[in-house]
């Protein structure tokens, strides 16, 4: 464990950099069908698609590279939440298995905890802590 310990931060900005990479792509189907199926209908002016698609495109490439990880970590952590309430909750409140949830809950998790403690060793934020 001691190995794992070691390589804390950049364990970190793995789990950031791919999480991000994870978490776009739900706006890139939104918005381009890709991959996957057709979002449709697709109303920019929505909550959703709309403003999650937006948010998830345009918060999502900042968080890969790791710039303002912890703003953009605390609304995406926001967006996720009001995701599962909106969409999952209604069908079960506590059980994912049964609402579909599932990544609603882990990314609303994964995304709290990043903006508590930053992007990691391998993000733009900490070139910048770096300089100053």
């Amino acid at each position: 464990m001691k190995i794992l310990a070691a390589w804390s931060a950049e364990i970190l900005s793995v789990t950031r950099i791919v999480a991000a990479f994870m978490f776009i792509q739900h706006g890139t189907t939104k918005l381009f069908s890709f991959p996957g199926e057709p979002y449709l209908p697709f109303d920019l002016f929505s909550i959703n698609p709309g403003l999650a698609c937006v948010l998830e495109l345009t918060l999502g490439p900042l968080l890969l590279i790791g710039l303002f990880t912890r703003q953009c970590a605390f609304v995406l952590s926001g967006l996720s939440a009001a995701a599962y309430f909106m969409a999952h909750a209604q069908y079960s409140l506590l059980w994912t298995k049964i609402n579909g949830g599932e990544p609603a809950v882990l990314y609303c998790f994964l995304f709290l905890y990043m903006a508590a403690v930053g992007g990691g060793k391998w993000s733009v934020d900490n070139l910048f802590l770096k300089r100053a």
